[in-house]
């Protein structure tokens, strides 16, 4: 039996590269925005415009692909191995077939640009931008399979460096299109969007070549050569992503919504809250990596049937994800003043800024508590419940209080961002509630 000590320090071993991992992918974004804004202000809000809708639409996917890592960690702790590959094998039929009908759904989408009052210049962009965007969806999603299979084999690092070299190709050929360098076209924002397909592309085949060459995987079939469809496992993958998927959907869903309702309330409102919520954003991505960790833990002490190490390694990620975020949200009241400089020179703007960080500092601890929750309760396959939990904090909470202190009681962004803090505390206790009463009692495997 572990020692809480080498709980947490197992927990931070596998959390740490999924963080960073995390990170790549909030940094491809960033040097696409910064490529992209020396072609001026159509072009910048052409690709918020597209990316908005493409991170709605991705989510959905990447919340399918998670999975398959529980039920792998899950088979490992059973000492049932030779269902991996089964499980393998089918997640990749539904994470294909997934991207399929996500690549219709973005093209769809996009089409509708028109219709959303945005000036021509801006949704014509748009449009093309997401469409080439929508074609990344199909190696993202290859490399997610592999990615959540190897994870819950406990094996969290070299999705990581791929995703390193990854944004490294990325911000290469973003130069080189954007701009035009070494002979290629200028393609401008679409050069963006080849950019940041090429780079995904990578992300697929590295991850392939490196998991059909270790010597880790040896035993398992790991090649794309597909098997008979098993609807009984299909069925297992799409009990737990598709819920694991809306849940994504409704905390993204409402943070998109809030920037909507922010916007009412002007400019230097809706620019504090950016500044504030991309800070915010930057912390996050360390908890969903503790998240992930939680998950395979937990998952691989389900599968050897052991409620005390359940509850050990759920309790232990829990703990570990809230002082990660209580430790990030007293830098956000120590630089509060600071870190929006780093954005913008409006005083206004950054005194608004300053105040929702400090809101902020107190939901990290909240919002910390209630990722990894998501994360532990994965490993014990429980996902409707905490999906209508995150759907009542998010939209019955969260966003109804924001509106009613935002605007009836005239407290603007920050009565919104309180509106959010209730919201996460919320969700935070509730799942946290949940944990402690699933993980008292064993789940049939």
């Amino acid at each position: 039996m572990l020692s809480i000590k080498n709980h947490i320090k197992n927990t931070f071993t596998l959390a740490f590269p999924v963080m960073i991992g995390q990170l790549g992918y909030i940094m491809m974004q960033v040097v696409d925005n910064m490529m992209v804004g020396g072609l001026g202000d159509a072009p910048l809000a052409a690709a918020s415009l597209a990316n908005g809708l493409f991170i709605l639409i991705l989510i959905v996917g990447i919340g399918i692909s998670y999975a398959v890592t529980p039920l792998v960690a899950i088979s490992i702790g059973a000492g049932r191995s030779d269902d991996c590959e089964m499980l393998f094998k089918q997640s990749i039929i539904v994470n294909i077939i997934s991207s399929i009908l996500l690549l219709v759904i973005t093209f769809f989408c996009s089409n509708l640009f028109q219709y959303l009052n945005q000036p021509v210049q801006v949704y014509k962009l748009a449009v093309s931008y997401s469409k080439i965007l929508g074609y990344s969806i199909i190696p993202i999603m290859l490399f997610q399979t592999y990615k959540q299979f190897i994870e819950g084999l406990s094996i969290t690092r070299p999705a990581m460096v791929i995703t390193i070299i990854a944004n490294v190709i990325n911000a290469a050929i973003n130069w080189i299109l954007v701009y035009g360098h070494y002979g290629f076209p200028k393609l401008e924002l679409n050069g963006s969007g080849w950019a940041t397909f090429t780079s995904r592309l990578f992300m697929a085949i590295a991850i392939i070549w490196y998991v059909k060459n270790s010597k880790h995987f040896k035993q398992f079939d790991v090649s794309l050569k597909l098997q008979k469809i098993n609807f009984r496992v299909i069925k297992r993958i799409l009990n737990l992503g598709l819920p694991s998927a809306f849940q994504y959907v409704f905390e993204v869903g409402a943070f998109s919504f809030a920037i909507v309702m922010i916007g009412w309330l002007g400019t230097k409102q809706l620019a504090a809250h950016q500044i504030a919520i991309n800070l915010a954003s930057i912390t996050y991505m360390a908890t969903l990596g503790i998240s992930s960790a939680g998950a395979i833990r937990v998952g691989g002490a389900v599968g050897r049937q052991d409620i005390n190490e359940v509850r050990k390694a759920g309790f232990t990620a829990i703990f570990l994800g809230a002082t990660i975020m209580l430790f990030c949200g007293i830098i956000f009241i120590l630089f509060k003043n600071f870190l929006p400089s780093l954005y913008i020179k409006d005083q206004e703007v950054i005194t608004i800024a300053s105040y929702l960080l400090i809101i902020a500092a107190i939901f990290q601890v909240f919002d910390g508590t209630q990722a990894v929750g998501i994360g532990v309760l994965r490993g014990l396959t429980d996902v409707k419940g905490p999906t209508i939990i995150t759907f009542i904090a998010y939209w019955i909470i969260a966003l109804p209080v924001g509106y009613i202190l935002g605007f009836l009681f005239k407290l603007n962004v920050i009565g919104v961002w309180i509106g959010f803090l209730i919201g996460l505390m919320t969700s935070a206790v509730l799942l946290t509630l949940r944990f402690n009463k699933k993980s008292r009692k064993l789940i049939s495997i």
